[in-house]
């Protein structure tokens, strides 16, 4: 396991086995996705968005656009 130390300025240093992993370079971004179970995945920002397919399950069963405009329309009418 990989640790860092967060600065008194929110800065963090990735390890280097970290930095290989994830093939960054300088310059390079990275994106904090928050997971389901509350946990953060890091990604690179500089893969392409179909990489992060997959990363959240989808719903159990499929939804109809019906059901979402219900719900849509269920949610507005509660504010």
């Amino acid at each position: 396991m990989s640790t860092a130390t967060m600065t008194s300025k929110g800065q963090l240093t990735l390890p280097k086995a970290v930095r290989d992993a994830l093939d960054l370079h300088p310059g390079d971004r990275v994106n904090f996705v928050r997971m389901e179970d509350g946990r953060y995945a890091v990604l690179p920002a500089n893969r392409p968005v179909m990489a992060l397919k997959g990363i959240i399950a989808g719903p159990a069963a499929p939804v109809s656009l019906e059901r979402m405009d219900q719900a849509i329309a269920s949610g507005a009418s509660d504010a």
